[in-house]
């Protein structure tokens, strides 16, 4: 079965920092971008950062200095620090990858169930 296991998310309070992990099934072969993005109720889904498969990284302006993406390509997995966290940050974060090889063959666009990230003030 192919998926997208997230973890990590959680409380925090304003200026704290937290960890997500993103890890991909063992029916995934080869991974091209992945990333991360989050939604609040009633708001379109927003980029947060991705990272291609060569390491380059792109970052939405509002996280630029607090958040960092890296990925292990050898456990499949993409992470999202998060330091200096603030209430604007509140929201469902989806990790996300571009292109994928299965065992079924090729998958676009494929994301994961969701992880809650709540920063109280």
């Amino acid at each position: 079965q192919v998926q997208l296991l997230e973890s990590g998310g959680g409380l925090v309070q304003a200026g704290g920092s937290l960890r997500l992990s993103c890890a991909a099934s063992a029916s995934i072969f080869t991974i091209g971008t992945m990333g991360w993005y989050r939604q609040t109720p009633g708001k379109q889904r927003d980029l947060v950062a991705t990272i291609q498969s060569d390491g380059y990284t792109n970052y939405a302006d509002s996280v630029k200095g607090r958040f960092t993406i890296s990925r292990d390509n050898a456990k499949k997995t993409v992470y999202l620090q998060m330091n200096s966290l603030k209430p604007d940050d509140t929201a469902v974060y989806y990790c996300y990858v571009d292109r994928m090889g299965t065992n079924k063959g090729p998958l676009y666009d494929f994301w994961g169930q969701g992880t809650q990230v709540t920063v109280s003030s």
